[in-house]
């Protein structure tokens, strides 16, 4: 009895799932509208997005853990 509740709620779950997943992944076909009254070019598509807080974060994690596993390699070697 266990089991076949279990299965009832997972294939239940499973085809809910399904059905709204479109209504979260949607996206617009068209890009947004220019901003009224002028002004610079609108921010689309994203060339305009800039990459460098999480690329610094990223260079200073990877500098971070390899100097860590230098320091070690050098005190298992002496």
């Amino acid at each position: 009895m266990k089991k076949k509740v279990l299965l009832s709620l997972l294939l239940t779950t499973v085809v809910l799932l399904t059905i709204s997943m479109p209504d979260l992944l949607a996206q617009p076909l068209v890009a947004p509208p220019p901003p009224v009254g002028g002004g610079g070019p609108p921010c689309w598509p994203p060339p305009c997005v800039p990459i460098d807080g999480g690329i610094s974060l990223l260079f200073a994690a990877g500098l971070a853990l390899g100097g860590r596993k230098l320091i070690k390699s050098s005190k298992k070697q002496a």
